[in-house]
């Protein structure tokens, strides 16, 4: 029934206070009941859904593994693991209102590049700036595709479902580039790393093997705070600002997005709180190649209490005081592990995170004082600023049910709800 705690500033908030028109586009999944809604949040406008696509069952289930079914009806209705959720559909809302459930994922993509584009020209016209969060539904599975992948020319769904991203988002470039080409940023990254769990359907971490969990056991890729786990690829783009193909190694942070943008639309940060985040934008724009000297990284479901911060990175170097595998493609697990003192690795000699350097080696004894400094600097600082605390508890009240007078409209799978949308 919760969501973002309402003491938190969004984005969306801070740059419609600043004269902007916004919207979000595709998964919030910051809480969707009463006043936790995007339109309550800063958001003018929502088109999406209020959760992951996999977090409720529609008649299109795509590919996934294992897989999932379609909604079932109440005839011979089944379970199929903890893995599918099949009891309540998964609704498509637009503003306060749930337009379908099941939502029809085959169109979804197709739907959200319409939206999208329909926004910028309104905003164009308007002759207001505007702040589009577009969050896909790609690459998380299930994969599903407007097109079935031909054995030919996309011989996997994957490589499939990535090409028609690219294609969605190269027609919404296009829409930027046809109203205020000169005067809109894009900026473009993922949250996390592949899925390992979901085998061919998770991508690849590439060289980012986090080889030293592997060989114990598990995956290294999301849910970890291993390089695989977290480091993914961002594109800036804003021409006549930001240098055209050029590839930084400066070290940012998806938290740099929010004083990033604010500092661009010359607006203020909320005051009541401090910010992980920079303002990067010098290094976007080529007159800086200097980045995050440091970064932390909280645990993320594999291993130890979530949130706890227990590996950083200091330039080269990245600390672990807490290890562990999520599930991977063979079903192994790695065990949780604790280090004092910490695992730490040189990334510019390794990147591979194979092998630790040695404890009794000069270069660790050599860094492991700044680490300590800096990770107890760090946690001082959470302890003396204005935490929250999210509310993750379930109420069968904010399940999300259609109107059951609309066309499309089956809140649950073998039941009607006396739950109706807001």
């Amino acid at each position: 029934m919760g969501g973002l705690p309402f003491n938190e500033t969004t984005l969306a908030e801070v740059l419609k206070e600043a004269g902007y028109i916004t919207a979000v586009i595709g998964k919030w999944h910051l809480g969707h009941s009463g006043l936790y809604h995007p339109n309550f949040r800063g958001f003018d406008y929502y088109f999406g859904i209020p959760y992951s696509h996999d977090m409720g069952c529609t008649d299109t289930p795509g590919y996934n593994l294992p897989p999932c079914p379609a909604c079932p009806q109440c005839s011979g209705a089944t379970s199929h693991g903890r893995d599918c959720y099949t009891k309540v559909a998964l609704p498509l809302f637009e503003n306060i209102t749930i337009i379908q459930q099941p939502v029809n994922l085959t169109g979804l993509a197709a739907e959200y590049t319409e939206k999208a584009t329909q926004f910028i020209q309104h905003a164009s016209e308007s002759g207001r700036p505007f702040f589009l969060y577009l969050a896909l539904a790609h690459m998380h599975v299930p994969l599903v595709l407007a097109q079935p992948p031909s054995s030919s020319s996309f011989p996997e769904p994957y490589r499939a479902s990535l090409r028609e991203m690219d294609a969605l988002v190269g027609r919404i470039k296009d829409k930027v580039d046809g109203c205020w080409k000169e005067n809109t940023f894009l900026w473009f990254t993922g949250d996390n790393g592949p899925w390992a769990q979901k085998c061919k359907l998770a991508g690849s971490v590439g060289p980012f093997s986090g080889a030293w969990q592997r060989q114990r056991g598990g995956s290294a890729a999301k849910q970890t705070t291993w390089e695989g786990g977290h480091r993914v690829p961002a594109l800036a783009y804003w021409p006549g600002r930001i240098p055209a193909n050029v590839t930084s190694t400066a070290l940012l942070s998806t938290t740099d997005i929010f004083p990033t943008l604010v500092s661009l639309a010359k607006a203020s940060l909320p005051s009541n709180r401090r910010f992980d985040g920079s303002d990067v934008s010098e290094i976007l724009f080529g007159q800086s190649h200097q980045g995050h000297k440091t970064l932390f990284h909280p645990n993320s479901g594999a291993a130890g209490k979530a949130g706890e911060i227990k590996a950083l990175r200091l330039a080269q170097y990245k600390a672990f005081y807490t290890t562990g595998g999520a599930k991977a493609c063979d079903g192994s697990v790695g065990l949780e592990e604790h280090h004092q003192p910490p695992l730490i690795f040189n990334l510019d000699q390794d990147v591979q995170e194979q092998v630790p350097l040695d404890v009794e080696a000069g270069e660790y004894r050599a860094v492991l004082p700044v680490i300590t400094r800096a990770l107890t600097d760090f946690l001082q600082d959470i302890a003396t600023d204005n935490v929250s605390t999210a509310d993750y508890s379930h109420e069968p009240a904010a399940v999300p049910c259609c109107n059951p007078q609309h066309t499309v409209c089956r809140c649950q799978a073998c039941c009607s709800s006396g739950n109706r949308e807001p």
